[in-house]
């Protein structure tokens, strides 16, 4: 088994789900040689940017920023005391705030808009419909539309992905169809429905939806799958995230250079958001930027791909977990294939987090900052506390000889604001249970 090849330590702390922060060890080692060119993210940002009065005129909601899909940076001095951190947990908080991201509520908009739009661009072009030159709103007429409904766009999502490619496609014309596991949350299903999305639901766990989705997908030419695990153009849309935080940070007044690290806390699902958004920063920031995934004690599927060192894909199902968590955005088994490569040299760490504690800190979040998420969103809070006051933490701070005073650290939140009013009274509820139940037996 595969699993031999991890750390006997790591091994049995990652089996017995015993929350973590696990340090790369081969960070700044070099990229692949077949890693894609850092070029490509421009490019993302040029479609972005190009196509934004498209994404006004389709969305409503996009038109006070002239549609573009951005989100604010909150500063978040409350949260940290909330959370109760003590005085080594230095430097200025932020909250990214990706789960009030318009249309598509999550972190996945950027990259699902951007892999819908490079299509649709891709077969207008290609049928003659746009030129180079042309007015890229010229897709949201009669013409494109009767285009694009003689094509079907899929994808196999836990809900986020879903979201955001089913709306995107929907609103173009495409014929749009989203594979989600039969457990996934029933009101991202219906809401999928009432934009016009076609939802399958298959028994079985989110790559088992992946993998019916796209032996599906080959049954049609005209058949567009979006491939979580694998896809260029999803990747380099969450990379282009990048640049607009850095203008962020440049406004708040936070500087980014060897006096003054940044550090970038990412919930983790199969890797192809966070793993952009880290390849967009370091291209950006270079050694001055830190990346750290948040993973479920049960779904740890990056980490036990980059711990192992295998270059062939190990499924946390393989060392005895069952991928089973609150976190219904993070729960997979097996991570992206195309991010795990490119994750070895550049990301500099994984935390893992039991479910207790997304709850105590979603709770944390609504009470200090009155921001209310979903379970999975709430994986990257623990962040700064595990690098500030954790042993590992404080080793990778030595050895990397930082100054934390002068840190700046980013948490992003990745989901939330699609969810109804009833499910967050339902997390808030769960985690004042747990609350008093841990109070109780203090």
């Amino acid at each position: 088994m595969e699993a031999a090849s991890l750390d006997p330590a790591l091994l049995h702390q990652v089996q017995s789900r015993q929350p973590l922060l696990w340090l790369n060890p081969k960070l700044g080692s070099p990229l692949p040689a077949a890693a894609p060119p850092t070029t490509r993210i421009a490019e993302a940002e040029a479609r972005l940017a190009r196509f934004a009065p498209l994404m006004a005129t389709l969305f409503p909601e996009l038109e006070p920023t002239g549609g573009h899909i951005e989100s604010q940076l909150m500063p978040a001095a409350p949260l940290r005391h909330g959370l109760g951190a003590d005085s080594r947990a230095e430097g200025a908080w932020f909250i990214k705030r990706d789960d009030v991201l318009p249309v598509a509520g999550s972190i996945k908009a950027r990259g699902g808009f951007h892999e819908v739009l490079a299509l649709a661009e891709s077969i207008a072009i290609e049928q003659g419909l746009l030129g180079h030159e042309a007015d890229p709103s010229i897709l949201s007429g009669t013409q494109a539309r009767n285009l694009f409904a003689q094509y079907s766009v899929s994808v196999g999502s836990t809900g986020n992905l879903g979201l955001s490619i089913g709306v995107m496609a929907a609103a173009l014309g495409f014929d749009a169809v989203v594979h989600m596991s039969a457990d996934a949350k029933a009101w991202k299903k219906e809401r999928l429905r009432k934009r016009g999305v076609r939802v399958v639901e298959h028994a079985g766990d989110y790559a088992e939806a992946v993998a019916a989705g796209r032996r599906e997908a080959l049954k049609s030419p005209r058949c567009y799958f979006v491939d979580d695990e694998r896809s260029e153009r999803l990747f380099f849309g969450y990379a282009a995230a990048a640049r607009y935080l850095a203008r962020q940070l440049c406004d708040a007044g936070r500087v980014v250079n060897a006096s003054h690290p940044l550090f970038v806390y990412l919930p983790c699902g199969v890797g192809g958001a966070p793993g952009g958004i880290t390849f967009g920063l370091k291209a950006l920031f270079g050694e001055h930027v830190h990346c750290f995934f948040a993973e479920p004690v049960a779904s740890p599927c990056v980490l036990v791909q980059l711990a192992s060192g295998s270059t062939a894909p190990l499924s946390v199902y393989d060392i005895g977990l069952d991928n089973r968590t609150d976190a219904d955005g993070l729960a997979v088994g097996q991570a992206s294939m195309l991010v795990s490569p490119l994750m070895t040299s550049q990301l500099s760490g994984i935390l893992t987090v039991p479910d207790d504690q997304l709850y105590a800190h979603l709770l944390a979040l609504k009470t200090s900052l009155d921001v209310e998420i979903e379970p999975s969103a709430a994986a990257a809070i623990a962040g700064p506390l595990w690098l500030c006051e954790s042993a590992a933490g404080r080793a990778y701070v030595h050895q990397q000889g930082l100054d934390m005073r002068s840190a700046t650290h980013v948490i992003w939140t990745t989901g939330g604001s699609l969810v109804p009013p009833e499910e967050h009274r339902r997390f808030r509820a769960h985690a004042e249970g747990l609350a008093a139940f841990a109070g109780i037996h203090a």
